[in-house]
């Protein structure tokens, strides 16, 4: 066998391997969180999307990503942190193959290239995107923790996307920060309407009224 096709052969393996892996995965989501989407103002149809969502749980992207039709999550990829997805040979896998995330670099001083360069050439590539505005995970008492500017740029950047809220509810309860098994409980998905940047719009207000936008997600959650 040829070098090339040997390459090609393990490449054909490695691309069945993650299709298997992603829907084990979505499947241990579904039977763990049975997680319910509600579009709120919005439907679940192939345009072309930036989802930001709340963050608390390392679980997060994932659940979004299994809630979604599979006609959009085919074309979706979280943003993430690539100090956590590579930190092993299967988070990379996983990070890489399985979920085609956007890798970001969330240390400023050892980072080669611009965030928000990566997302906007992902979104120039006709991928949807999945962020957490919040930058960390919230493990604090306050609801939702103030927006940093990497919202705002990727808007400025891509007036033309869709930004849709995503209010993810439980999944904190699900898989508490240091714990490994998770608890079983119905977690609940809350897309709202999309919103643009408007022309002219500050910085701060913008990522105020975002920020709000996502918390009016929650309030219209089930408890």
């Amino acid at each position: 066998m040829s070098v090339v096709s040997g390459s090609r052969l393990k490449g054909a393996i490695r691309a069945a391997a993650a299709v298997v892996m992603g829907r084990a995965i979505t499947l241990f989501a579904r039977i763990v969180t049975s997680p319910r989407a509600i579009w709120a103002g919005i439907e679940p149809v192939p345009r072309q999307r930036v989802y930001f969502a709340n963050h608390t749980s390392n679980a997060d992207f994932v659940l979004l990503w299994t809630v979604l039709p599979v006609m959009l999550r085919q074309r979706t990829r979280p943003v993430a942190a690539l100090d956590y997805w590579l930190k092993t040979p299967l988070r990379a896998f996983i990070g890489r193959d399985v979920f085609n995330a956007v890798l970001i670099d969330r240390r400023p001083e050892e980072r080669e290239q611009d965030p928000v360069a990566l997302m906007t050439a992902a979104l120039a590539e006709g991928s949807s995107l999945i962020i957490f505005p919040e930058g960390l995970r919230n493990t604090s008492e306050e609801e939702l923790l103030p927006f940093r500017s990497g919202l705002y740029h990727l808007a400025r950047q891509n007036p033309g996307v869709d930004l849709v809220p995503v209010w993810i509810s439980n999944l904190n309860r699900v898989m508490p920060k240091g714990e490994i098994v998770p608890l079983p409980l119905i977690c609940t998905l809350t897309f709202g309407p999309a919103l643009h940047l408007a022309p002219d719009e500050e910085k701060d207000t913008f990522l105020a009224r975002a920020r709000a936008v996502l918390l009016a997600q929650r309030e219209g959650a089930p408890s």
